[in-house]
């Protein structure tokens, strides 16, 4: 039994080791000299530390401005997706209504639909809106999805029918059963699901590139692609491109994977 366990720790340490190891690396070639990373064999480490590449990108490439813009619209992303979900979700959950379950089932069957082929058509409704090149444009796909939709239900499904019952006996709105009851409730799933928009909203690539049309407005992801096309052969500014893009969101998923973890395992409730 040992030796099994040993074993285990030494295949997981492993895995770990290969899914880290490129992370790992990006980070190391950010802070090499210009052209070190394309010697070969490719050092591992630097020969000399430098943050050349990151005051290239801040100071000259206006680096900041496009962190700014992602935190922005993510942000806001995040926010007005709970807004809409979390409600939405508790909604079809416990209230009852005229075609509820039939309703809910047609989104559900509307998750096969790939998320592209409505590119095209929000694009064209957003233009007659004058909303191209806008954040509020960046925004729309976000106000509300099925998943988060579906990952709410089944979570609120797990409150308890006479907890809400005996509220309302008390004398409880429905606005303050849904604000001193149901949120502290959702508190996991809230979490989760506020990362999965966040995250979502920050490496977004393909919206963005689409809407959004003035450079100033760009995000990391779409200002590092054009960036990469006139570096394209500075490995090592592409790589301290991308640990500013990565190391925020990795760092916010550190800070909050015990509510995720909470979420996704407290979330499997049959309905």
């Amino acid at each position: 039994m040992k030796i099994r366990s040993i074993l285990l720790n030494l295949a997981v340490a492993l895995i770990a080791l290969i899914v880290l190891f490129p992370l790992v690396w990006m980070a190391s070639v950010s802070f090499m000299p210009t052209g070190e990373a394309a010697t070969f064999p490719p050092p591992l480490v630097p020969s000399r530390w430098t943050l050349e590449h990151y005051q290239d990108l801040f100071l000259n490439q206006g680096m900041g401005r496009y962190l700014w813009n992602s935190f922005a619209l993510a942000t806001l992303a995040t926010l007005l997706a709970l807004s809409f979900t979390v409600p939405a979700g508790y909604a079809f959950a416990k209230l009852k209504f005229a075609g509820r379950e039939r309703l809910f089932q047609f989104l559900v069957a509307a998750l096969v639909v790939p998320a592209q082929i409505g590119t095209l058509p929000l694009f064209l409704m957003l233009k007659g809106m004058g909303l191209v090149n806008t954040y509020a444009g960046a925004l729309v796909p976000w106000l509300a999805s099925i998943f988060g939709l579906f990952l709410v239900r089944q979570y609120a499904l797990s409150i308890p029918d006479e907890m809400l019952e005996a509220a309302r006996i008390d004398g409880a709105s429905e606005g303050q059963i849904f604000r001193r009851i149901v949120l502290p409730t959702l508190q996991p799933i809230i979490v989760t699901l506020g990362l999965f928009v966040f995250l979502g909203s920050w490496n977004d690539f393909l919206w963005p590139l689409i809407i959004l049309t003035d450079q100033s407005n760009y995000t990391l992801p779409v200002a590092l692609a054009a960036l990469s096309r006139e570096h394209v052969q500075d490995v090592e500014l592409m790589m301290a491109g991308a640990v500013v893009t990565v190391a925020p969101v990795l760092i916010l998923f550190l800070a909050l994977q015990r509510y995720y973890i909470r979420g996704m395992l407290a979330g499997s409730v049959k309905g």
